[in-house]
This record gives C-alpha cells, sequence and structure tokens, in this order.
C-alpha cells in the first residue's frame, strides 16, 4: 500500500530541545507520523525520559547548541545510527525578560548564541548531509516575537533572536532548494511551557486570551499537525515560509472584540 503524503515512515528526525515543552511534543508526533527520532538536549534525565517514549526507533544525544563541535557529534550519531537525516527541527531556545537598559551583554550573548547561532550550527552540519542525499526538511520554531514587540518591550535578545531566525529560514530557504531540502519556520503564539510557566495564574494569561481571537492559549499538540506538514513530502514545494500558530494573534488589531 502507498503511504499517504503526511507519512514520515523512513525519515530520519533530530529534534533539538526535544526533551520537553514543544521540542518533546514535535519529538513524539515525528515518531508517530512513522520517523525515527533522536533529540538532542542538555539533561541526561529527560533526554531518557523522552527516549523510553519514543521507543526502540529512538535516540537521545547530550547536545548543548552553542557547541559546534557537539553538534556536529550529533548529526554524525544519527547518521551513524540510521544512515541519513532527513529532518532538522531547530527547536532549542532560552529567554530574558529584562529590560533593554538593565540587560548585561552577556545575557544578551546568551540569548543570542541558543537562539540565533545555534540553529545556523545545526542547519550547516545537517544541510551537509542532506545535501549528499539530495533531499531534506529544516524546521526552524521562531515565534510571533519575531513578528511584532511584546506589548511592553522587554524579551530584548529573545524577540530579536526569532526575527533572525525568520530571516534564517528565507536565505537558507533559497540557497538550499538546488539541493531538494526545504526550510521553513513555524512561529507560536502564545503556550504555556517551562519557559513560560511563571506567567499562569496572573493577570496577563487573561490579557492573553482576550487579546487572542481563539480565545485561549496554545497547547503544544497544536503545532504538531504543522511540523508533521513541514517534515512531509505534502510540503516539497513549499520552502522559506513562517507559519504562525498562533490562534489569530499576530493578524488582529489587539482591540476588545465585543
Amino acid at each position: 500500500m502507498t503511504e499517504g503524503p503526511f507519512s514520515l515512515a523512513g525519515k530520519v528526525a533530530l529534534v533539538t530541545g526535544g526533551n520537553a515543552g514543544i521540542g518533546r511534543a514535535l519529538a513524539l508526533a515525528l515518531r508517530q507520523a512513522g520517523a525515527k527520532v533522536a533529540v538532542g538536549a542538555r539533561r541526561p534525565d529527560r533526554n531518557a525520559e523522552v527516549l523510553a517514549e519514543l521507543g526502540a526507533d529512538g535516540a537521545a544525544f547530550e547536545l548543548d547548541v552553542t557547541d559546534e563541535a557537539g553538534i556536529e557529534r550529533a548529526v554524525q550519531g544519527v547518521v551513524a545510527r540510521w544512515g541519513r537525516l532527513d529532518i532538522l527541527v531547530n527547536n532549542a531556545g532560552t529567554v530574558n525578560r529584562k529590560s533593554v537598559m538593565e540587560l548585561e551583554r552577556a545575557a544578551w550573548d546568551h540569548v543570542m548564541n541558543t537562539n540565533l547561532t545555534g540553529p545556523f550550527l545545526c542547519t550547516k552540519h545537517a544541510a551537509r548531509i542532506m545535501k549528499s542525499q539530495g533531499s531534506g526538511k529544516i524546521i526552524n520554531i521562531a515565534s510571533i516575537y519575531g513578528l511584532v514587540a511584546p506589548s511592553k518591550g522587554l524579551q530584548v535578545p529573545y524577540s530579536v533572536s526569532k526575527a533572525g531566525v525568520i530571516a534564517l529560514t528565507r536565505v537558507n530557504a533559497v540557497e538550499l532548494a538546488a539541493h531538494g531540502i526545504q526550510v521553513n519556520a513555524i512561529a507560536p503564539g502564545y503556550y504555556f511551557t517551562e519557559m513560560t510557566a511563571e506567567l499562569s495564574g496572573t493577570p496577563l494569561e487573561q490579557t492573553l486570551k482576550r487579546r487572542t481571537p481563539s480565545g485561549r492559549l496554545g497547547e503544544t499538540v497544536d503545532l504538531t499537525g504543522t511540523c508533521v506538514y513541514l517534515a512531509s513530502r505534502a510540503s516539497d514545494h513549499v520552502t522559506g515560509v513562517c507559519i504562525p500558530v498562533d490562534g489569530g494573534y499576530v493578524v488582529s488589531d489587539g482591540l476588545e472584540r465585543g
């Protein structure tokens, strides 16, 4: 029986930051769609937990995306295990919410190195493998704050890095198309994960719900269909785009509805 266009049977994926939150949800969704999945993340204990969920066709690598040598080892580890790499999800990220007037250079560098330089380095090494295969899918996890600014500013390096991820998506999509590689981005809206846990139950949560046309915040499962689509042959003629998955947040003027 011919596999459908969304099937990932026979494909191999690497998900950075894949042991918790959005990354974990995406890793499990790719596995459910048929891919063999490796997660690359910093905490061995959490890597072991998600590896147990991925099963025999899973792998986990201790990975810091600011370490280029570590990235190269992880990519080569995936190829050594399965002989190929078809899908890269650049998900690892961090945030800092200080004012631009208070932000220290070291904090700026940490966010930028994780959120923007990390995807650049992962793409660099994964794309070499994909070029040799003549095909590949790179999916960058951006943010709506790469498209619009937070209402109070703040989150300076986060917003700048995520805008950079969208630009990285576009420029790499153009270069790598000749090698059969599609590069796209997903821009989540507000999702309550560990990164945003302190906002849960605050007045901001209710404000965000009112601001979002769908009337709710996202759940990680809301991102999985878009990720599987961009990882599958259904999106073979789609490249260089950034798809917001945000309940309509970025297309609304933000005025109260009623």
